[in-house]
């Protein structure tokens, strides 16, 4: 089965928004959020450290195991759709098995 995986620019709101969409999809064999394995390098003592311009969307990473290309294309575009509705930025990485 390919695996799309999407990167996705903004609220925890705006992700739960895009599983939902995507459990809804017909041919979708799986829907994952996958946890940010990368360490953020916040500095306590740092100037900037809490300032409201610091902080900003997070970044969310979900795994999406679909059925065959067609379905692929369907999520791509309905992401993309409620991206740009959602005001999020989305980014897509196709990874087939074989």
């Amino acid at each position: 089965m390919p695996m799309l995986r999407i990167r996705l620019t903004g609220s925890d709101d705006t992700a739960r928004a895009v599983i939902n969409l995507l459990s809804s999809v017909e041919g979708i064999e799986h829907v994952e959020e996958i946890d940010d394995l990368m360490p953020h390098m916040d500095d306590a003592d740092s100037s900037s450290a809490g300032l409201s311009d610091v902080a900003g969307p997070k970044m969310h990473e979900i795994e999406v195991e679909v059925g065959n290309p067609s379905t692929g294309r369907k999520v791509r575009e309905a992401v993309e759709a409620l991206a740009f509705d959602l005001d999020a930025v989305v980014e897509f990485e196709t990874e087939e098995e074989g």
